[in-house]
Order: structure tokens, then C-alpha cells, then sequence
């Protein structure tokens, strides 16, 4: 049986039902194609964001009021940390009503998800002809979340008080962490077919060396991490990968 929802959650959700009739906002009332709005950081097909699930009937979404809410979310969580986090903050900051939000996001937990997911910097698509330079470019993405800082508080915020909410860190890894990982593992097996890496390397064991050296970098040096570096982390590992 899953665990009582917290008081915050039944409260915001009885105050948004209680407001059956919402005056949109100045950033409510701009709409866009709804094609345009899937292709918004964090809210794609492919991601666990709310452009994933189905949508309700209605007026088309407003790729400006999610930017303005996604935003604001990750400012309250910068502010107030995930315990602090809730959807009345938000919608204030965000200039929309608590509606606006529940039809985007069940609770705080599928917000601050898409926040986090949209805080990471895109990777590129591998183009699958030298693996060093595949391996690299990912690299160089990992490592340009960490060398902007706000985006390193934010992390370091997160991870910080991961421990006090183990459902929404397993929800990150898996939502947002585990399909970057995978398109790591890609490089590394498919250098381990065409003979660019030896054919007997362990694949999880060069996926946490390269994203280990990254993030710990990050995290107690984020001044020392640049292109440059990502780009030794991949040779330095390398070298005991290549064929002798």
C-alpha cells in the first residue's frame, strides 16, 4: 500500500477543485501549436513530462505559460528546497492560477521531475562514426550542467535532500538519468563490436568512470569543469579501453 499523500498535496488539490472557474492570466492566454509545445525542453514525447501523457480536451497549451511555470518551479525549489516546494508558491510566481497547473501536473513531485529534467543540458545525437568524438560530445554535455551555477546549486540541492525523499529520487533516476546513461551504454557497445574498444570491456564500469569523473568534478571543483576537461576524462579512459 503506498503511503498517505502529504497534507500539502490534499490541500492545494482541494483549493484548485474549488476554483471551477479560472480567469486566465496574461501568460495563460498566449497558445501556441501544440506540436511546438512537445518540442519545449522536458516536455517532448520522450520525456516523462506532461506532453507524455494524454491530453485533456480544451484550449490548446501555452508553451509560455509551462515555460513560465517550469521557471518558477525550480525558483521555489532553489528557494525553499523540495519540502517547501508547493503549487499555491508556484502559481503565484508563475502568474497562473492553481488550475492552470493541476491540468499540466498531477502534484509537486511530476512538476519538480519535469523541472530537473529541463535544468539538463540535451544530448546530442551520437553520430556513430568515431567513438571517442561521440563519447566526447556527451561528455562535453554532462559537463556544461555543472559549469553553469546555478544549475550546480540546484543539483547539489537535490541530491542533498535525495536521501529524505527516496520516491522522488528513484522517479529522477529512472525518468531522467537512466535514458541518458543508455545512450552512453550505446557508444560504448557499439565501440565493442566494431573493434574501436576492446570486445571484453565492462560497459557499467566505463559508463561510471565517464560520468563519475564528471559529476564529481561538479560537485567539488564545478569552477575546474569545461569542454577541455571533458574531453581528457574520455582519452584518460581510453586508453585502457582500445585494443593493444
Amino acid at each position: 500500500m503506498s503511503p498517505p499523500r502529504p497534507e500539502w498535496k490534499a490541500r492545494d488539490m482541494a483549493a484548485a477543485h474549488a476554483d471551477t472557474v479560472v480567469e486566465p492570466t496574461a501568460v495563460e492566454q498566449t497558445a501556441v501549436d501544440p506540436t511546438a509545445v512537445e518540442q519545449t525542453a522536458g516536455t517532448g514525447p520522450d520525456s516523462p513530462g506532461p506532453a507524455g501523457r494524454p491530453r485533456r480536451p480544451g484550449r490548446p497549451r501555452s508553451e509560455q505559460a509551462d515555460r513560465a511555470i517550469i521557471d518558477a518551479a525550480l525558483c521555489v525549489f532553489a528557494e525553499h528546497g523540495v519540502e517547501g516546494l508547493c503549487i499555491e508558491k508556484v502559481a503565484a510566481k508563475a502568474g497562473v492560477g492553481k488550475a492552470t497547473i493541476y491540468r499540466r501536473w498531477p502534484g509537486k513531485e511530476d512538476l519538480l521531475l519535469d523541472a530537473l529534467a529541463a535544468l539538463k543540458t540535451p544530448l546530442p545525437e551520437p553520430g556513430g562514426e568515431s567513438v571517442r568524438d561521440d563519447l566526447v560530445a556527451l561528455m562535453q554535455a554532462m559537463a556544461a550542467d555543472y559549469a553553469d551555477p546555478c544549475r550546480a546549486r540546484e543539483f547539489a540541492l537535490l541530491f542533498g535532500e535525495g536521501a529524505k525523499f527516496p520516491r522522488l529520487m528513484a522517479k529522477y533516476t529512472e525518468t531522467v538519468v537512466e535514458p541518458r546513461r543508455d545512450v552512453i551504454r550505446s557508444v560504448l557497445r557499439r565501440g565493442a563490436a566494431s573493434g574501436e574498444l576492446r570486445p571484453d570491456i565492462d560497459v557499467e564500469v566505463a559508463l561510471f568512470m565517464l560520468t563519475g569523473a564528471v559529476l564529481a568534478r561538479g560537485k567539488h571543483q564545478p569552477e575546474g569543469i569545461s569542454a577541455g576537461y571533458a574531453q581528457r576524462v574520455v582519452d584518460e579512459l581510453l586508453v585502457g579501453l582500445t585494443p593493444r
